[in-house]
């Protein structure tokens, strides 16, 4: 999973000192925000302004995405908490200050989920992360009390694959004994092959970590497309001939 980290170390690890209560002023004020709508197929609706940059979350179900959501934007229901893990089928747009767009993905891996629903699901999630021209990044959540799962794994491994700027962001740190926060940290950034500078720690209990993360968000969105710049230079006699 090098390709994440390189992209998570750019985006994240700049700003991983920087703690909630330091003065500093939020680096993600919340003027508007408008729910826009949700894409239930590769092929169906997506919101058609594609010139506002659009930065995704993704994680496995039941690892608090909502809740991340509700505290990134100041929001008590922007997402709702559902109690049935697995619930959400659609990828969902918000609108943020009509500058960004959140977009966020269904959680994978609930096992209760039927097998029709995840395979539905795959193609989906993928799709759009393979395709959406206006995405700048993915924000992808980890479940600080467990080991990540083999789903994690291949969510990172897809993004690597893709190129994608990955921020990853650990989440429900109040689970934890503050005792064993740091080792469990040590652990997780070990087995997902990243420094500790790499990650972000979240609490929405806590209220550890939204400004590290708003601060994340911002960057990715000021970013350039990584997929103009992946594309390779091709010499005018080189250009492949025009579809017929």
């Amino acid at each position: 999973m090098k390709g994440v980290a390189k992209k998570a170390e750019s985006k994240a690890g700049a700003i991983a000192a920087a703690r909630p209560g330091t003065g500093k002023a939020d680096p993600l004020v919340i003027r508007d925000i408008e729910f826009l709508g949700g894409m239930a197929s590769p092929t169906g609706w997506r919101p058609p302004d594609l010139t506002l940059p659009e930065v995704a979350f993704s994680g496995r179900s039941n690892v608090g995405k909502s809740s991340l959501l509700n505290a990134l934007v100041r929001r008590k229901a922007l997402a709702r908490v559902s109690k049935t893990p697995g619930k959400t089928r659609e990828i969902n747009f918000f609108r943020v200050n009509h500058q960004f767009v959140l977009a966020d993905l269904p959680g994978y891996g609930f096992a209760r989920v039927a097998k029709t629903t995840r395979e539905v699901w795959r193609p989906l999630i993928e799709g759009y992360l393979r395709i959406s021209a206006p995405l700048r990044g993915v924000v992808q959540l980890i479940d600080s009390r467990h080991p990540p799962t083999p789903d994690d794994l291949l969510m990172l491994e897809f993004l690597a694959e893709i190129g994608a700027p990955t921020v990853v962001v650990l989440t429900k740190i109040d689970k934890l004994r503050t005792t064993e926060l740091k080792q469990r940290i040590i652990s997780l950034t070990s087995a997902l092959g990243l420094e500790e500078a790499q990650v972000i720690p979240f609490s929405t209990v806590a209220k550890v970590g939204r400004d590290e993360l708003a601060e994340a968000v911002v960057e990715l969105v000021g970013e350039p497309s990584w997929r103009a710049a992946a594309l390779p230079d091709v010499a005018p006699d080189e250009a492949p001939p025009p579809e017929v």
